[in-house]
């Protein structure tokens, strides 16, 4: 089963058009992705002028992989990084604690099935998934919890409570789990559901999640467990030796952002007038670690920039001399980092959300600046899983999955009129409609005898018009609380298939489904998940 991204709540329109209407947004991406002709000339070009670095690139993950003992397919993969025929088919997300929400890990699963799609296609070309982890963020509190239901159901948070979330904070990925992991494992285990899976679940995680790790070591390990099987390279951008290939664009944002500052706010500026645009040109897109801390590099004056939230000013060669000796303190903003990525990779396809969709469209002039060739943005797999027992409960209740997206007051309206003697709604609407009928006709009689009465039967029927609505307000609190049960199951139901009100992929984390139905619920859902349908999936379970 599958809905329509239109038919769901809080989808951004750029998304919508990009999805379904492409000629509309068509002025901010170079390529559409349902364009077999894209792909074959994008592909051709990456090919024709391979890039340099490409050995350099495969040696630097298998240092990254050493100590793993990686599976044939994944260390196959590596190699063909270095052949000119080559095409990567890339993805990356920040990194999460215990993997973070769903939708990463669909994001992985499109990536893989993409790439593979693709060799059918394209037999002429090598195709490899990469999953780029985004370890150079610096937001510690988006990544530092997650959530999914406990033994009652009850949608609870598991995280880290007391670490600083200055926004210039160091790099999330060197940040140590430390000993407040084994605090968060403790009580992840001591309310989750007690099934056969359980042991062997935590086991996986304790061998990824140890207070010696980092968030990106244990991201890593716990994406090599269920991926490596099918080939996916997990790439960490953030070692020095990514950062000297790198230089060339570091150098070149400092010396010349004036040439694009001005064309990414025209655009941005476009795009908020018929969309939104989804973050905030700044003049420079990098930053630069000092003392620990991550900071956005500002102009300060002719050839003299500092660093945000900080006095110490810096010459425009003092910059490039820093970038030159220690690549590795500097990282890109959330426009440029695309372009680096595709810079290092020879990226066919960037499988993207929606959020990053949006980010693409204003990233469009700095990939002109920077003369690197755009890939195919491709929406990443989106889905619920419809547990049994919730798809039984909801037949029970009469509803259809597309209703649970309703906003709560009308849901519960609908449901408790359905199962009522009579529909209050339709009742009140009609009695307000007679009873404002009535009053209108009376209203000329009245004006005729005395004109002056008229603003009187205005207020009159405002009055009425108040008392009635809130009549109907108590009476359905009244049936509210007489169909409680129903309610509930509704909001048990819910609370499964639409947490919080937001889409189940955004805020559960797999150990709830692995935790219950096996450890092989990843792969069962790479088995089950589509990727060029481009609508919401209903997964039944």
């Amino acid at each position: 089963m599958y809905i329509n991204y239109s038919d769901l709540p809080g989808q951004q329109n750029l998304f919508l058009d990009y999805v379904y209407e492409f000629d509309n947004v068509q002025r901010f991406y170079k390529k559409n992705f349902r364009n077999f002709d894209d792909y074959a000339n994008h592909f051709l070009e990456l090919t024709t002028n391979p890039k340099p670095h490409r050995k350099l690139l495969s040696n630097i993950l298998k240092e990254q992989y050493k100590g793993f003992k990686t599976g044939k397919l994944t260390q196959h993969n590596i190699e063909l990084l270095s052949n000119p025929k080559t095409i990567a088919i890339v993805t990356g997300q920040q990194l999460g604690i215990l993997g973070g929400p769903l939708y990463t890990f669909y994001k992985t699963i499109t990536v893989i099935k993409l790439a593979n799609s693709l060799k059918e296609k394209f037999d002429d070309y090598n195709f490899v998934p990469v999953f780029w982890m985004e370890g150079d963020d610096h937001d510690f509190k988006e990544i530092s919890f997650i959530k999914l239901p406990d033994k009652t159901n009850t949608i609870r948070e598991f995280g880290y409570e007391d670490r600083d979330t200055d926004g210039n904070s160091p790099s999330t990925s060197e940040i140590r789990l430390g000993d407040e992991i084994e605090i968060i494992k403790g009580k992840l285990r001591e309310n989750i559901l007690e099934t056969e899976f359980t042991d062997e679940l935590f086991k996986i995680i304790s061998g990824c999640y140890g207070e010696n790790e980092t968030f990106s070591s244990s991201f890593r390990k716990l994406f090599f467990h269920f991926f490596d099987e099918f080939g996916l390279v997990i790439f960490n951008p953030t070692g020095k030796s990514v950062k000297e290939i790198l230089k060339p664009i570091f150098k070149k944002e400092i010396d010349n952002y004036k040439l694009h500052a001005h064309k990414s706010v025209e655009l941005s500026a476009e795009l908020d007038d018929v969309y939104h645009a989804q973050v905030k040109v700044k003049p420079i897109n990098l930053f630069m670690l000092e003392n620990g801390s991550r900071h956005l590099v500002e102009p300060a004056g002719e050839n003299e920039f500092r660093l945000k939230d900080k006095r110490k000013h810096i010459t425009k060669e003092e910059l490039l001399a820093k970038i030159e000796n220690e690549p590795e303190l500097f990282s890109p903003n959330v426009l440029l980092r695309p372009v680096c990525q595709d810079h290092l990779f020879p990226t066919g396809c960037y499988v993207a959300g929606p959020s990053e969709i949006s980010y693409f469209a204003q990233a469009l002039p700095l990939y002109d600046f920077f003369d690197v060739e755009t890939p195919i943005i491709f929406p990443r797999s989106s889905a619920t899983i419809l547990e049994n027992n919730v798809g039984k409960k909801l037949e029970k209740l009469g509803l259809n999955l597309e209703q649970l997206y309703w906003d709560q007051k009308s849901l519960k309206s609908m449901l408790v009129n359905t199962n009522a003697e009579f529909n209050t709604e339709h009742f009140f609407a009609e009695l307000q409609d007679e009873i404002s009928g009535r009053i209108q006709s009376a209203e000329s009689i009245i004006v005729e005898i005395d004109p002056t009465l008229k603003d009187s039967v205005e207020k009159s029927l405002q009055k009425i018009m108040h008392t009635l609505d809130l009549l109907e307000e108590k009476i359905s609190k009244a049936r509210e609380r007489k169909y409680d049960t129903l309610l509930n199951q509704l909001n048990s139901v819910r609370s499964i298939i639409y947490p919080n009100e937001k889409l189940q992929e955004r805020e559960f984390n797999f150990i709830y489904f692995t935790n219950k139905y096996g450890l092989d619920f990843v792969k069962w859902v790479y088995n089950q998940i589509t990727i060029n349908k481009f609508e919401h999936q209903i997964i039944e379970l």
